[in-house]
């Protein structure tokens, strides 16, 4: 589900450039955007970032590369970052456990540092920066969302109850279903996303197959991976 993508090209950290951006912020240089991977170097795993969110009871969950290797019950490839996701309306909840750590707004090859409250409502990634060291360490994405009802931010359309989309490990980690990672990996269908793509879908149910299939068919009609479902 990460949209981090640097001018031009497929390496460094891509950024989202899909909203409509406030004013301020610090614009990167493509050699600034490709130099942010060394600072994810010390992100935090799966099983971290639960234990520090552990009692949080907003909805939240691992998405991106992670939640497919926790689907598939092992590490499988060697993820730059970790993102997590949470309702918009309930990152405060998640905000409170970070005392001591400050978030970075980031958009279209901007970055906000520790950014107000007007500049989140503008974007939808924040990046978890520890000010001692200036290393990033997770990545939270903040949903649209309907109550209890989460809403795609491709295609405001979908909408599925959290119970449904939210699963949880045998550690009881939670992670988004991984149709609905595929479905966000589509977009740019890098390297990465198609191997994700080739290793998961022979784990998925016939049910989880079919939602995919349809939901690539609205969002993006024609799609290649629609025919190896």
């Amino acid at each position: 589900m990460s949209e981090r993508r640097p001018p031009g090209g497929e390496t460094g950290r891509p950024l989202p450039a899909d909203e409509q951006l406030p004013d301020g912020g610090t614009e990167l240089s493509p050699r600034e955007i490709e130099a942010l991977d060394s600072r994810w170097a010390s992100a935090w795993t799966p099983d971290e970032v639960a234990r520090r969110l552990a009692g949080v009871r907003a909805p939240w969950y691992v998405a991106a590369g992670w939640a497919l290797d926790l689907f598939r019950g092992r590490q499988t490839r060697a993820h730059g970052d970790i993102e997590i996701a949470v309702p918009a309306g309930r990152f405060p909840e998640v905000r409170r456990r970070f005392p001591g750590y400050v978030f970075d707004a980031a958009g279209s090859g901007r970055i906000w540092e520790d950014a107000a409250p007007d500049v989140l409502a503008a974007v939808h990634q924040t990046w978890l920066r520890d000010p001692a060291t200036g290393d990033y360490l997770l990545d939270v994405f903040r949903e649209p969302h309907d109550g209890d009802t989460w809403i795609c931010r491709r295609d405001g359309s979908i909408r599925l109850p959290y119970a449904e989309i939210v699963h949880h490990t045998r550690d009881g980690i939670p992670y988004l279903a991984p149709e609905l990672v595929l479905l966000f990996k589509a977009k740019h269908a890098r390297p990465k996303d198609q191997a994700d793509f080739d290793a998961t879908v022979p784990c998925l149910s016939p049910e989880q197959r079919a939602s995919l299939a349809e939901m690539l068919d609205r969002v993006h009609p024609g799609h290649p991976w629609s025919a190896g479902l």
